[in-house]
């Protein structure tokens, strides 16, 4: 079988050729681009199954190639991995609500990115087999989406609606990150009423409900939630 594509996009060669090395050692196949420019014009071309974009690039930035290639239908569901400078807390959920997957800060270790890579190419092979699965399972931890109900150790939890696809929404993407505003745009409804604050309010509820299985729900510091991969 062979192992998938992958288009590293950033405008220090040393860098390219640093994740570009580790990459190869597991049997990716690679695509370079120097620029945003580049970047946008091989994605089309070439179709890769997941982007390592930088986000500080000359001429139009990493931001920008994200927004273009989530507007635009060829290239909106290939997997994208920032990288990003130390403390740019700013920029990363930018790129997170514009549709970005993942990002690792620089400076990284190769291995945590390769594994990163691997996790959300896994991730998308699964998701490519399902056909309407609706049943999300941590242990003893059960999220029936059909039934409307999370249950441990088969006792139903009392949770609200708002707790309910909340941890239904990230169980989802396990591993992925998002930003308050993603989870508000995911579980907003005619009945209830989510605000970005209230986001931070309705997951201490749930942590408590879930026991043991609080710590499912990770928080990414200056970003958002996560479920624990």
């Amino acid at each position: 079988m062979s192992k998938e594509t992958i288009l590293i996009v950033d405008d220090e060669e040393d860098i390219i050729e640093l994740i570009k090395y580790n990459l190869k050692n597991e049997g990716y196949s690679i695509l370079t681009a120097l620029s945003g420019e580049q970047a946008m014009k091989m994605a089309k071309q070439f179709s890769p199954d997941l982007i390592v974009l930088d986000l500080m690039l000359p001429g139009i930035d990493g931001l920008e190639v994200t927004k273009y290639l989530r507007n635009d239908e060829q290239t909106q569901d290939i997997p994208i991995v920032m990288l990003t400078a130390k403390g740019e807390e700013t920029d990363i959920v930018t790129g997170l609500e514009l549709g970005a997957n993942d990002y690792i800060s620089k400076p990284f270790s190769p291995k945590v990115l390769v594994a990163r890579i691997r996790a959300i190419l896994r991730r998308r092979r699964k998701e490519s087999t399902k056909t309407n699965d609706r049943i999300k399972q941590e242990g003893d931890l059960i999220i029936d989406r059909a039934k409307h109900q999370v249950t441990i150790q088969g006792e139903v939890l009392d949770l609200t609606l708002s707790e309910f696809e909340l941890l239904s929404f990230l169980a989802e993407k396990k591993g992925w990150v998002f930003t308050r505003n993603q989870i508000v745009d995911a579980i907003h409804g005619e009945n209830h009423a989510v605000t970005e604050r209230s986001v931070d309010v309705i997951v201490v509820g749930l942590r408590k409900k879930l026991k043991n299985y609080a710590s499912t729900i990770e928080t990414v510091r200056g970003v958002g939630y996560r479920f624990k991969e």
